[in-house]
């Protein structure tokens, strides 16, 4: 049997979230394009600068076809924090188109 009361508080309670302006934050990938990786050891870098951004998920690296697919909580980082990432630790990235 629904217990109507709990639905009603569980419906004020969103109702309060919702104009309070709080937002709830939602995973994000992005695919970065790695283009300057030239050797098999370059991902282990990319993905280790990746990794200690905040808000970072998870990170997949793969020298070919020298790409990085991020996915982090939107509410934490951004794609060009992401990007300044990997361009400080040496290898310039840029979102790919259409991912």
């Amino acid at each position: 049997m629904l217990n109507f009361s709990r639905i009603a508080k569980l419906g004020l309670l969103l109702g309060a979230l919702a104009l309070s302006g709080v937002v709830v934050a939602s995973p994000r990938t992005v695919t970065l394009s790695v283009p300057d990786m030239n050797c098999a050891a370059c991902p282990i870098t990319v993905k280790k600068a990746l990794q200690n951004v905040a808000g970072v998920e998870k990170v997949s690296v793969t020298y070919e076809p020298k790409e990085a697919i991020v996915t982090f909580d939107d509410s934490k980082t951004t794609v060009d924090k992401l990007r300044e990432a990997t361009t400080k630790a040496g290898y310039p990235s840029s979102p790919k188109e259409g991912k």
